[in-house]
């Protein structure tokens, strides 16, 4: 069977499109058909064998398009297998317990048991000064949020080779009796 995979996200700067775009790739490398679009792009999910969902998390919250697109899918969402990232805490040690082991916002709790991911995961984010307006560059001040690209390249892919391993795994024989 050919896997088609929506891998769709929502990122306000563009460093969980480029997650995205990674995870995309490595299920590409692994034989499978990989759409990567931003959740606001993606108007249909017929033909998708998989979907793969992320966003930025800001202020503790998924972006409102990324929170719009799993509450509209929702239903769909559960007939098919669904994998969810966030992107999001800056600085060095564990992204999960940098969220307090949080893994996604408490906003999209129901919807989440609802569709019943596969896996859930959070990343590293990446927060470059320059590309941040003044309101955002006040707050991270504010808060002392470390600045820099922290993504670990590394996890996002076994992550990805994970997602491709789980979808390709053979389903045993069904055992017929005499």
């Amino acid at each position: 069977m050919d896997e088609h995979v929506l891998v769709t996200y929502g990122s306000k700067h563009g460093a969980t499109a480029e997650i995205a775009q990674k995870i995309g790739e490595v299920l590409r490398t692994a034989g499978m058909t990989a759409d990567v679009l931003p959740v606001e792009h993606v108007k249909d999910l017929h033909g998708y064998t998989a979907v793969v969902l992320g966003s930025a998390v800001y202020v503790g919250k998924w972006l409102k398009e990324a929170v719009k697109f799993l509450e509209e899918n929702e239903q769909t969402l559960a007939q098919l297998p669904v994998w969810l990232f966030s992107s999001g805490p800056t600085g060095e040690g564990d992204a999960a317990e940098l969220l307090q082991g949080w893994q996604f916002p408490e906003e999209v709790q129901e919807e989440v048991q609802y569709v019943q991911p596969q896996e859930v995961t959070v990343f590293h984010g990446s927060l470059q000064p320059d590309k941040l307006n003044f309101l955002e560059k006040s707050m991270i001040k504010m808060v002392k949020a470390p600045v820099g690209d922290f993504r670990d390249w590394d996890a996002i892919t076994t992550w990805a080779n994970e997602i491709a391993t789980a979808l390709t795994e053979e389903l045993p024989e069904p055992h017929l009796s005499d």
